[in-house]
């Protein structure tokens, strides 16, 4: 699919307006952004050494992808252990990286440290409601976080009101297939991995929230990591009930080609493949009234 032809499809099925997402556990329901930042206080080390997170050559084809002036001031939302961002500090005036959970954050200020890294600083703060004036940044980045947010188009929209118009809002991020009943076997077992997950947008979706929000696309890409099962369970510390159905269900999309994540067992291992996109736009100015 093009993403023009992407664009048309969501067109026609526009997002619905997400509300407060609530995760029942028991008769207990749990605020999604408390299983966010319960799952990335228990996974903080092991997410920041996972190869996708921190491998400085994909994390280079964003920063290139963007092409930041050497003046720019530019924001990561959801930065993690701050990788990102200090990749982004090497290029730019200045770096402001935020995210929901504070253990993230003390790995992305060591860092920092043993970098001796001065143009960057990190802070707590919901992406939800961005704690900055509009306009304020020359850049707004996002890298493999959508699919945690409970309300994307909210997040969204927060990062275009911070770019300034003519600046450049940027998003990476695992796709899911625009077949509705493979994109949510696909969401199914990464829930069950790692239950801060939300969803995987199909790219048209995706496309149609930064075009919302009065994002233009300027540039695009797509790419796929082949993904080792064993060690993203162990990455996400999946509790062993949940591990066994999430296996399970792979097992059966290697048979039965469900998910759209060509799923495959080598050598008696088994893969999937996360679909990652990188969509880099250019912030519009508001529509006359």
């Amino acid at each position: 699919m093009t993403i023009g032809s992407a664009i048309e499809s969501a067109a026609a099925h526009p997002p619905m307006h997400r509300r407060r997402r609530f995760i029942s556990r028991g008769k207990v329901k749990v605020d999604h952004k408390d299983l966010v930042r319960e799952e990335f206080t228990r996974q903080a080390d092991d997410y920041a050494a996972a190869p996708m997170i921190r491998d400085p050559g994909h994390i280079s084809m964003l920063v290139e992808m963007v092409a930041p002036a050497p003046d720019a001031r530019l924001l990561e939302v959801a930065t993690g252990p701050g990788h990102v961002a200090l990749a982004f500090a090497a290029v730019c005036r200045e770096v402001v990286g935020i995210d929901l959970t504070e253990a993230p954050l003390k790995i992305a200020e060591r860092n920092k440290a043993e970098r001796a890294i001065t143009n960057a600083r990190f802070q707590l703060a919901d992406a939800d409601r961005l704690p900055f004036e509009d306009g304020e940044f020359d850049i707004v980045v996002c890298r493999f976080a959508v699919h945690h947010f409970d309300n994307p188009t909210g997040v969204i929209r927060e990062m275009a009101r911070v770019c300034r118009v003519g600046g450049t809002v940027a998003i990476e991020d695992m796709i899911s297939s625009e077949d509705r009943a493979r994109a949510d076997y696909y969401n199914e077992f990464e829930r069950l991995r790692d239950s801060s997950h939300t969803k995987a947008l199909p790219l048209s979706e995706m496309a149609q929230l930064l075009g919302s929000a009065r994002c233009e696309l300027s540039r695009f890409t797509s790419y796929g990591m082949r993904n080792p099962v064993d060690g993203w369970f162990k990455s996400g510390h999946t509790p062993p009930d949940r591990e066994a159905k999430a296996r399970a269900m792979i097992e059966r999309d290697v048979a039965e080609d469900l998910s759209g994540a060509r799923s495959v067992r080598i050598d008696g291992q088994l893969y999937f493949t996360h679909r990652i996109a990188m969509l880099v736009t250019r912030k519009l100015a508001p529509l006359a009234c």
